[in-house]
């Protein structure tokens, strides 16, 4: 029963957290590959492109995780700090809070005697509007988001996705360890690219190709800058 219900919230978190998820991986691989790619062609050894690699990504997920932490949370105390102004607006003038929002349920084609039965409540209880106005806007995102779990689901996809190009470079020569590490990144990147395409409802192919040449564009811009760098030395 206690592990269902983990695997239960799990898997919740993991659906609610999907877009950061992809987010980090895109944002892991891109970047650290373009890293890997300009270190790996001036390097001597495979133990330069791994170190350099491994402390990127991790750098970059930790600096993602906080991100991702800091902004849900800031967004959701913004939130509080408006529904406070507002609050305070409605009870500094009732009546015309209640009149600005009758007038958005006018255009959604309620009958009278259900607008006239709305406007007596709010009339005799108009701390209600409140909700009213939350109900009828929709939650936002950051209302219902979990800072901390949003943070470790992006720290966890980039991670994983920055140290793909990189696991290469640990266990083979530098030579053989370029190739495999472009192997296994264009897998991720195929993958990633399909996963984007399910998810928003896109064409795969060209989700793909669009990935892949994302990815690309940070290699060749790794590789100019490591090369401009080895040419200044």
């Amino acid at each position: 029963m206690v592990t269902t219900s983990f695997l239960h919230r799990l898997k919740t978190s993991f659906i609610a957290s999907v877009g950061d998820i992809v987010f980090g991986m895109e944002d892991g691989t891109v970047s650290i590959f373009g890293l890997v790619a300009g270190v790996a062609l001036n390097a001597q050894s495979e133990k330069q492109v791994l170190l350099a690699g491994a402390a990127g990504a991790i750098a970059a997920s930790v600096s993602m995780m906080a991100g991702v932490f800091l902004d849900l949370q800031s967004e959701r105390d913004r939130n509080k700090v408006e529904a406070k102004q507002r609050q305070a607006q409605i009870q500094a003038n009732p009546g015309r809070a209640i009149e600005e929002q009758m007038k958005k349920l006018q255009k959604t084609g309620l009958g009278p005697a259900t607008l006239n039965a709305i406007r007596a409540d709010l009339q005799e209880a108009p701390p209600i509007l409140l909700t009213l106005e939350s109900a009828f806007n929709g939650p936002t995102s950051a209302s219902q988001a979990k800072p901390l779990a949003h943070a470790l689901w992006m720290f966890v996809a980039d991670l994983f996705a920055g140290l793909t190009p990189v696991l290469a470079f640990a266990v083979l020569p530098l030579k053989e360890a370029q190739w495999v590490s472009f192997a296994m990144t264009l897998v991720l990147l195929i993958l990633l690219g399909y996963g984007r395409a399910r998810i928003g409802q896109r064409d795969i192919f060209t989700t793909v190709v669009q990935t892949v040449s994302i990815a690309g564009l940070a290699a060749l811009a790794g590789i100019a800058i490591g090369q401009s760098i080895n040419l200044i030395g």
